[in-house]
């Protein structure tokens, strides 16, 4: 075991990386493992009793998962290690995405029975965007029905990675023991105590296959690196020093996926994995400059703010250090509004633990006291050296509700509830409703919507009356119109408004609205041809059928007049926006719901009940597999329709029955459907 207490400040010796899975394979249980075998902690927390570390929230405990992405920090092998154990539930996808902004590595946690699930193939989706290497750490080991071969085939098939697996179960199901390191060709075994493992020569048993195994990494390898090739065709094979070059070289540049294996509930296999870490994970020296500003604590500070919480002791602001130094006391540039504020506090966060230090450098992750305004994706910087950082995406709500006061007298604090939620939670958007007169609150899923409001409740004192869960609608256009003349003239006194835009509007084919100027001769200027673009943006606000935004339409500007002293870019942005509203009047428009991909696990004898079930919820079965005694269905369904399905599902299974759902997009609303919805 190699526990170390360094705090180096060079940038070499951090690690910056998130655990990454599908609810329920183990992200926590690693996460509590590695602080465990780090020295980070002295006993062992468990997810089901409520007492990890990284899981301190009271919802957390009494649900049983990840909802907030928690940050902590270790040491190993004169390495500091900052993780963010991330939420694994479809509807805190934002907290996935926002860590994986300020990351440099992570590992990927997948239940050795399950394999590949919806969620993990989500969350690695969004890693491949941010371009963040990662390994693998195929977990459950111990669990009757595991099989390593297959969980790495579905990480192959499913993801499109090449796994490069560098280790070889020791026993199977209640039998792990442990692990032979195909690198150095040993066995690492762990007492039932899950203490500390034991270093031995490879068991006989399994020596022949060992050594298949090492001899397929090694062509696995061969073939995706050149000099590991020139070294394997010209001798017997790969020294394991050429081996780790390569397979961290390759694990930097997103070409193989270093994959290991073991039992985090029963703590075997955690000190590989954490040499892995320090061995292939990048260091913030690895990554690219930052708009050319290096990871150097001697450059202009550069620094995101990813988070945004408040706790009984003020509100922290949770940064990512791409470049400087940050000192307690420093005042620190938004280069976006040009505010300067102060750094109260430096802390070093441990999950809902932090201690204070003086400073930060480039590569740390931390949290800071005194900004008062400062949102997640704000950037910071040097008021000398200005600098402006792509901030997170932030996903659009997909449900709403609506909610009040339970008590005419909470209102206020309501709204000031609401109001910090938002902040804190960029996914979660307050608005009110302007023909009822009702506050709505909107995020990605149900389960968001609980949290959100039981978090009023609980931290805020506010008793909330929800209403029913509804959908975020979609209008599309799916036959055009051109030609499309409007001429708009305004003349009340003094200076008049004139702007004359001919439009054609058409479908695009995908969500998202394109527009572009055909006007030739100068008859309508770039200015003002700008202003219509903002104008028919303003129209897609409210669609023709029943309010909703409108999108997958492009507009093309292709004629329109001026006059010499009444046009104005505020006329040709009003003519842009009235001549669209008009113009989706004469289109033909269609609504559109947003679906999820759901995936039901369900004993065989409940299959029938099920699909009839999702049948009625105009679900459609897309595929199903038999696997020991259940079956698993996978369905598109209208997100509307699952409000509620995870109590039906369990009534019609004697509880026995899961599902999982994500994303997948919009889709039309059948006729007879969209005319009741739009009647309504």
């Amino acid at each position: 075991m190699r526990i170390s207490n360094s705090n180096s400040n060079t940038t070499a010796a951090v690690r910056n990386l998130g655990i990454l899975a599908h609810v329920d394979a183990g992200k926590t249980t690693v996460t509590e493992r590695i602080l465990f075998a780090t020295g980070a902690i002295h006993k062992r927390g468990e997810v089901h009793e409520g007492t990890t570390v990284t899981d301190y929230d009271p919802q957390e405990r009494d649900r049983g998962i990840t909802i907030f992405a928690a940050a902590v920090s270790c040491a190993w092998d004169g390495h500091r290690v900052n993780l963010i154990d991330t939420p694994g539930h479809v509807d805190f996808a934002d907290e996935v995405e926002r860590s994986l902004r300020v990351l440099d590595g992570a590992v990927a946690v997948f239940d050795a029975v399950a394999g590949v699930e919806p969620q993990s193939e989500s969350v690695w989706r969004q890693a491949d965007r941010h371009g963040v290497p990662r390994i693998a750490f195929v977990n459950k080991l111990d669990r009757a029905g595991a099989d390593l071969d297959a969980a790495v085939a579905s990480i192959r098939e499913r993801l499109g990675a090449v796994p490069l697996v560098v280790q070889l179960p020791v026993g199977r199901e209640d039998g792990f023991t442990g692990v032979v390191d195909l690198l150095r060709m040993r066995a690492l075994l762990w007492g039932a105590d899950g203490g500390s493992y034991e270093e031995l020569p490879v068991p006989g048993p399994l020596l022949e296959e060992a050594r298949r195994r090492r001899r397929l990494l090694e062509e696995t390898v061969a073939g995706l690196h050149a000099e590991a090739l020139e070294e394997f065709c010209a001798g017997e094979g790969l020294g394991a020093g050429t081996l780790v070059r390569a397979l961290r070289e390759l694990t930097l540049a997103g070409d193989g996926v270093v994959v290991l294996c073991g039992s985090a509930y029963r703590n075997r296999g955690i000190e590989p994995l954490l040499d892995a870490v320090v061995a292939y994970l990048p260091a913030p020296a690895d990554m690219p400059p930052v708009r050319e500003r290096a990871a150097d604590p001697a450059e202009p500070l550069a620094a995101l703010a990813f988070k945004v919480t408040a706790t009984t002791t003020g509100r922290l602001t949770y940064l990512r250090v791409y470049a400087g130094t940050l000192r307690k006391g420093d005042s620190v540039l938004d280069p976006a509004t040009g505010r300067t504020e102060r750094v109260g506090r430096i802390l070093r966060v441990q999950a809902d633990r932090h201690e204070e230090r003086e400073e930060a450098v480039a590569g740390d992750i931390v949290a800071v006291v005194g900004l008062k305004s400062a949102r997640a994706g704000t950037s910071l910087c040097a008021p000398e050296a200005p600098l402006l950082l792509e901030p997170p995406v932030v996903a659009d709500p997909v449900v709403s509700v609506a909610v009040e006061a339970g008590r005419g007298t909470d209102t206020g604090r309501l709204a000031s509830a609401l109001a910090r939620l938002a902040e804190e939670d960029p996914s979660l958007a307050v608005r009110t409703d302007a023909e009822t007169g009702q506050t709505v609150l909107s995020g990605l899923g149900e389960l968001h919507l609980e949290v959100a409001v039981e978090k009023v409740r609980r931290l805020h004192g506010v008793e909330v009356v929800v209403g029913r869960p509804r959908v975020s609608y979609r209008e599309t256009v799916v036959r055009g119109a051109t030609g499309f003349v409007y001429r708009h003239v305004k003349q009340d006194g003094g200076a008049g408004q004139f702007a004359h835009v001919v439009l054609d509007v058409e479908p695009l084919g995908e969500p998202g609205f394109e527009f572009r100027s055909a006007v030739t001769g100068g008859r309508v200027p770039q200015e003002y041809a700008r202003a219509v673009e903002a104008g028919c943006r303003d129209a897609l606000d409210e669609g023709p059928l029943g309010g909703h935004p409108v999108t997958g339409v492009r507009v093309v500007l292709t004629d329109g007049a001026t006059h010499s002293k009444d046009s104005s870019e505020m006329a040709f942005r009003a003519a842009g926006r009235f001549a669209l509203r008009d113009a989706l009047r004469a289109c033909g428009v269609e609504l559109l719901e947003p679906v999820a991909e759901v995936t039901v696990t369900v004993p065989d004898e409940g299959v029938g009940a099920v699909l009839g079930d999702l049948a009625a919820r105009r679900g459609r079965v897309t595929g199903s597999a038999g696997q020991a005694g259940t079956t698993v269905v996978t369905a598109t369904v209208p997100l509307a329709e699952l409000f509620g399905y995870a109590s039906r599902l369990r009534g019609r299974t004697q509880g026995r029955g899961a599902f999982t759902s994500r994303p997948a997009g919009l889709a039309p609303v059948p006729a007879g459907v969209a005319a009741t919805l739009t009647a309504r």
